[in-house]
């Protein structure tokens, strides 16, 4: 099972208390994964079509709940994928399909007293902070996916509709997600790509399990990530000592070979002895071993100066 699902699932399993937020989430998930038809026989029906079983259960709860509706469900293969069952919920003109399609606000009745449609959401369905909450929910059943966190970070919702997408956009946005929207192939998709934002909004939507394993994909990443940050730099201090090491011991044998290490001041030549006879150890180590000890950077200084003296004799 994809993570994607497994946040649906968990979604679906929420029940709102409040009639208005499950209105509001109820019209989420029709305006967008809902079709409309109209039939001069059998006049308005609508249906909702989605892969998700636990989704099509909720969908029918909630129409059972809010409007005394057993709506139709059909079952069908997937033309496209051919392996995920479709689950499509029907309501019909005689469920009183155009009152539910008015109540969650996506058919509006006009000044001349006709019936249009509303292609914006209701703002009275979304005027609480938890409609609002709900209404995400709703969109994120119908049209919304995550990825899996331990490859990468991105969730989004997609829309045919570019005004309802950037009604979605400015709705996470409320709640500071940094939403953004891009167009692909004919669907606007609503995008947020930073893990701390996706973490809020499934907070938002009330996705807590799915929430705490995000998070702990994201502790392990950033350990994994501060581990590696640290071999890293380990492995190139131990390196650049190495280099240093090699680079000495090479200026010192060549003053040997050519003056001998005696015709060095007695600090130079003691230093020098004891890097000949260490060749691994630290700089610190050096120090301590002399009489009386030095620092790190005296030692330092001393090398340098034999470094100088070997490049000298090199040019000569």
């Amino acid at each position: 099972m994809s993570f994607s699902s497994e946040v649906k699932n968990e979604l679906s399993r929420i029940i709102e208390e409040k009639n208005c937020c499950q209105i509001a989430e109820l019209a989420a998930i029709i305006r967008l994964s809902g079709i409309i038809n109209i039939n001069a026989k059998q006049g308005l029906s609508f249906k909702i079509n989605t892969e998700n079983p636990a989704t099509a259960r909720k969908i029918f709860s909630l129409l059972k709940t809010l409007f005394e509706v057993h709506a139709d469900i059909l079952v069908k293969k997937n033309n496209i994928l051919k392996k995920n069952n479709v689950y499509c919920i029907v309501v019909t003109s005689e469920m009183n399909s155009s009152e539910i399609l008015k109540k969650v606000g996506i058919l509006k009745e006009l000044q001349d007293g006709s019936i249009g449609f509303n292609n914006k959401i209701n703002g009275d369905l979304i005027k609480r902070s938890c409609c609002k909450k709900a209404f995400l929910r709703g969109a994120f059943l119908a049209a919304g996916s995550i990825s899996n966190p331990e490859k990468t970070y991105h969730l989004e919702f997609v829309s045919n509709n570019q005004e309802l997408a950037e009604e979605i956009m400015k709705l996470l946005n409320s709640f500071d997600l940094g939403a953004k929207i891009i167009l692909r192939k004919n669907n606007y998709v609503v995008y947020i790509k930073e893990g701390d934002k996706i973490i809020d909004l499934l907070n938002i939507i009330g996705a807590h399990n799915a929430l705490l394993q995000l998070e702990n994909v994201r502790i392990y990443k950033e350990m994994r990530n501060n581990v590696n940050r640290l071999v890293n730099c380990e492995t190139a201090n131990l390196n650049k000592t190495v280099n240093a090491a090699v680079r000495q011991i090479e200026s010192i044998k060549l003053i040997q070979e050519k003056i001998g290490l005696k015709k060095l001041p007695p600090n130079l030549r003691e230093i020098a002895e004891l890097r000949l006879k260490y060749p691994d150890i630290s700089l610190k180590e050096l120090g301590q071993m002399l009489n009386p000890p030095l620092g790190k950077s005296g030692v330092n200084h001393r090398l340098r100066k034999i470094e100088k003296i070997a490049e000298e004799l090199k040019d000569e």
